[in-house]
């Protein structure tokens, strides 16, 4: 469409020659910088080093946000019907978005997921019923030890990404950027909806959040 309206500019009138040269000029440029841009939100990679640093940050980034999804899943399964299920599910949209877009992003850039997907089905379900099971108060505990360890994750990406080199990497740094505030909002939101009053609060947000660290390590590598 704007190659066909390049061409009517350019072939306008001459008595509107000052303006339809403006248009025109416009126009070339807008073509030229989207025919320039082959890529989406990740840059072609410059060598193999590059490429395994994307690949193995995009396939853990995706391995989060399907397991946060499934934790959600899990949480709004038990209590989905109380008073606690309206923000359960707010965040749980938030987080299908995370997934929809990681989705897109591997695909785009054709990256393997990690294998262990179907482990994290279970485990994420198994996970958010469970902590669920203790009430909202569980429930919410889940999320503040899950969301902490995420953000805390997508802040070493951002540094990381900063020192390699933050003009390459813009768009994705605007996405994990986006993505690590969302999960800030959601661990305050545990955190204001009584989490801290969970018995043993300490011993299970530990015990997640050293979960989701080895969860981190081996969706990197496998």
């Amino acid at each position: 469409m704007q190659t066909a309206a390049l061409r009517v500019f350019c072939h306008w009138p001459q008595s509107n020659s000052t303006a339809m040269i403006r248009q025109c000029l416009k126009c070339r440029a807008l073509t030229l910088q989207q025919s320039s841009r082959a890529y989406g939100v990740i840059p072609p990679p410059r060598d193999s080093e590059e490429k395994e640093m994307v690949h193995r940050m995009l396939r853990v980034d995706h391995a989060g946000e399907y397991g946060a999804n499934r934790i959600y899943a899990g949480q709004m399964a038990v209590l989905g019907r109380s008073k606690t299920g309206p923000f359960i599910q707010e965040m749980w949209d938030q987080e299908k978005k995370h997934l929809e877009k990681f989705n897109e992003i591997l695909a785009e850039n054709r990256v393997r997921p990690t294998a262990l997907l179907p482990f994290w089905n279970i485990a994420g379900f198994v996970l958010g019923a469970s902590s669920a099971l203790l009430g909202k108060e569980g429930a919410m505990a889940c999320t503040v030890a899950v969301e902490e360890s995420i953000t805390e994750h997508y802040n070493s990406q951002i540094r990381t990404l900063m020192e390699k080199d933050p003009e390459r990497y813009t768009e994705l740094l605007q996405v994990i950027k986006e993505f690590r505030d969302d999960e800030m909002e959601h661990h305050d939101t545990g955190l204001a909806h009584d989490a801290e009053n969970v018995p043993g609060y300490w011993l299970l947000k530990n015990a997640i959040q050293l979960g989701c660290k080895a969860a981190i390590y081996v969706s990197q590598r496998i």
